[in-house]
């Protein structure tokens, strides 16, 4: 069992900016960079009060940068490889 993976040969085309796990993790970025800087700049001590001394804006948005950065590296180690011979019929 020989297997080719050198640059002569093509495999298929890699999704790229079109894999969904990339669209996901740069919807997470934005939603988790606006709630990073709210539980920052923009939450009084009422509010953490509120919410049982917890700065719940702060630790949502820096799941969700987390959270992005998984999609990000899972969608960097194991991209989607469309076939080399993918040909759409029309009808």
């Amino acid at each position: 069992m020989s297997e080719e993976n050198g640059s002569g040969t093509q495999q298929g085309q890699r999704a790229g900016a079109f894999d969904i796990r990339l669209v996901i993790a740069a919807l997470f970025v934005l939603y988790g960079a606006i709630c990073t800087l709210m539980g920052l700049l923009g939450t009084s001590e009422e509010e953490i009060s509120q919410a049982a001394g917890i700065n719940i804006n702060l630790w949502s948005g820096l799941g969700m940068l987390v959270f992005a950065g998984a999609f990000a590296l899972w969608a960097r180690l194991r991209p989607i490889v469309l076939p080399a011979d993918s040909e759409t019929s029309g009808s």
